[in-house]
């Protein structure tokens, strides 16, 4: 059975759109058929994040329209078998977008695909309602900040007023060394506050910028590969296990770890 699920936050800036890519990459390369939907209108940047771009001819905008088919518009990612993008529109125009045209696009696609992930903008605007009321599954990313988990509490109580099945958390940028010194919140507090299931950690990394963010370049460090690997996972079998971002800043040797970062 295909499912939608919308990766969404309380503020921008905390890493939809990494988290987006990187875990539709991790669900395709366990042979999932995985289609990621740009949901931000004009202010898109998936295609960008993942390095296709250049290869966009038709949007979402195009297949609201009616001037092409939604197999048209769709970017077949190189490299990576499944997997599909359907970029949005760069045009800041405002448009017209009718809520049950656009969920006629994502009704389409889940004929076609095991999975159908939706970055969804920041904020709780009209693209909010148009990616959330589509969508039968969320996905809230919050960074271990005090800002952006209450800006994120907010959105799970809006969420409670859509026909969403399953809420989940993702902590995002998370430093198991400034965990480790208690100078920011764990995993595990974000998820007592937030009263939502911990379905994924991933760890803060200089190898992820805007330009080099997916999980199958071999520059990516192991831990971030093997956070995605886990998230997925989870997702797949609807479980919460956790990868253990604290996992080398335990015990002596974790303690020198420790040291060397606070003076880095």
């Amino acid at each position: 059975m295909s499912r939608v699920i919308v990766i969404t936050s309380g503020k921008g800036g905390v890493g939809k759109t990494t988290i987006t890519a990187n875990l539709g990459i991790a669900l395709a390369q366990k042979g999932y058929s995985v289609c990621l939907v740009d949901a931000d209108i004009g202010l898109n940047n998936l295609d960008v994040v993942l390095n296709v771009e250049n290869k966009v001819v038709y949007d979402i905008i195009d297949c609201l329209e009616n001037k092409c088919r939604v197999t048209q518009a769709l970017i077949e990612m190189p490299l990576i078998e499944n997997l599909f993008v359907l970029p949005s529109s760069k045009s800041l125009e405002k448009i017209k977008i009718n809520l049950s045209d656009y969920n006629n696009i994502i009704q389409k696609l889940k004929t076609n695909f095991d999975f159908v992930l939706i970055d969804c903008p920041a904020g709780i605007e009209k693209g909010f309602d148009l990616a959330v009321a589509c969508a039968t599954e969320a996905m809230v990313v919050v960074t271990p900040h005090i800002s952006s988990v209450k800006d994120a509490d907010r959105v799970v109580t809006i969420l409670a007023s859509y026909k969403i099945e399953n809420v989940t958390l993702v902590v995002n940028r998370i430093r198991g060394d400034l965990v480790a010194r208690k100078e920011m919140l764990s995993a595990y507090e974000i998820e007592k506050l937030m009263n939502i299931k911990l379905v994924g950690v991933v760890p803060d990394s200089d190898d992820i910028g805007l330009y080099n963010s997916y999980i199958f370049k071999n520059e990516i460090n192991l831990a971030v590969k093997n956070s995605f690997n886990v998230l997925a996972k989870n997702i797949i079998n609807e479980r919460y296990e956790q990868y253990d971002y604290l996992s080398k800043y335990k015990g002596l040797l974790g303690m020198i770890r420790r040291n060397i970062k606070r003076k880095a």
